[in-house]
């Protein structure tokens, strides 16, 4: 578990994010609820479709800041200049990383969501912030409380850093209260940096992005999580000129260009967005019904229950779910994401977004394992 103020900065050759590691590493099963971006869209799919032919596709494109298809795609998405827009191949882990960079400098006070995602708080204090936290409680749903905010504030701080919809709860934080915390921030000479990854899910095109709230405003998501396309890495963050201009002069120090085919496929992909996202909305729509009937039969599980996104995050008894988890894994074949690495181990992670009939399953044997009485 993270520190929950002041926490000390690492060691920059010895950064890690225990998180990836477990996601990368852990073995396959035959009912994975771990995962939180939904099944992939495959080439193929753009093929069926009349989209693409691979005449239309070509290895090497032009260099420069940004391909301009894609930087105009995602501004006219978000309702945006183009030049307010950084698209990159690193998705939105990325796109946040040079929002850090550009935002505040090694030894700065950066304040951030608790429990949150874990590369949020280790890509900062890889960064060399300073980093306190402030709390989204269960028992209020997660919802963002700006007076939280604003009793963790200080006048040292450069940087607040929230997630919309939040990760791993999926509450939805709307435009009034981002923007008091922005006033807050305000008050102290700070940013907001807001990770809107899964307001994806809405599958509204256009959606408000909350970069309208102010300059002060930066905004990262990506096409990963509620579109099925991590395979194109195309993320982006939306800010102001001179911080997008700041940010793509540090993307220098990273590489050079993006891989031009998936530049090419992702600006045919922003085009038909509603049609891409529609069975996958369907699908989480009723995977939503699903569990919502589920936990009515199911007292000892405690969990806010959101209206959007692909994930739930429900509370079981005790103080950690480690070994709800591993018995849930070694008997049972289904994969869920432990609440250790959201800060929060009385809880676990579990996805939405499965294809039906295995979710349904894998409910079914996550009830087998609750039966057995464990008591984390």
């Amino acid at each position: 578990m993270l520190k929950t103020d002041d926490a000390a900065q690492i060691s920059r050759s010895r950064a890690r994010s225990p998180y990836m590691e477990w996601a990368k590493a852990h073995p396959s099963v035959a009912y994975n609820l771990a995962a939180s971006g939904m099944p992939s869209y495959t080439l193929a799919d753009f093929v069926a479709a009349g989209w693409v032919r691979l005449a239309d596709l070509e290895l090497t494109g032009p260099a420069g800041y940004g391909y301009p298809p894609l930087q105009q795609a995602i501004a006219d998405k978000a309702g945006v200049s183009p030049d307010c827009v950084v698209a990159i191949s690193g998705g939105c882990s990325m796109a946040n990383q040079l929002a850090m960079a550009a935002a505040f400098d090694p030894g700065d006070e950066v304040l951030i969501e608790q429990p949150t995602y874990e590369l949020l708080v280790t890509t900062a204090q890889y960064l060399g912030a300073r980093v306190r936290r402030f709390t989204r409680r269960f028992e209020d749903g997660f919802r963002l409380d700006p007076h939280e905010v604003a009793q963790a504030i200080t006048a040292q701080t450069r940087l607040i850093v929230v997630t919309n919809l939040h990760n791993p709860s999926s509450a939805l934080t709307d435009d009034a209260t981002l923007g008091t915390v922005g006033e807050i921030a305000l008050s102290v000479g700070a940013r907001v940096l807001v990770d809107e990854i899964y307001l994806e899910t809405q599958y509204t095109n256009p959606w408000r992005s909350s970069i309208h709230l102010g300059d002060h405003f930066i905004v990262t998501s990506s096409l990963t999580k509620a579109y099925g396309l991590s395979g194109l890495r195309c993320g982006w963050a939306l800010a102001s000129p001179e911080l997008a201009r700041a940010m793509w002069h540090i993307n220098d120090l990273h590489g050079v260009n993006a891989a031009y085919p998936a530049e090419l496929l992702s600006v045919i992909a922003m085009r038909h967005l509603q049609e891409i996202g529609a069975p996958y909305r369907k699908r989480l729509d009723a995977n939503r019904q699903i569990v919502n009937r589920w936990l009515d039969e199911r007292p000892e599980m405690r969990v806010a229950r959101p209206a959007l996104g692909t994930t739930v995050f429900p509370k079981l008894w005790g103080d950690n779910s480690e070994s709800f988890c591993r018995l849930l894994r070694e008997r049972y074949e289904v994969n869920v994401v432990p609440g250790t690495f959201f800060e929060a181990p009385a809880h676990f992670r579990m996805f939405l977004g499965a294809d039906t009939p295995t979710f349904t399953e894998a409910l079914a044997r996550i009830g087998m394992t609750l039966e057995l009485g464990v008591r984390g």
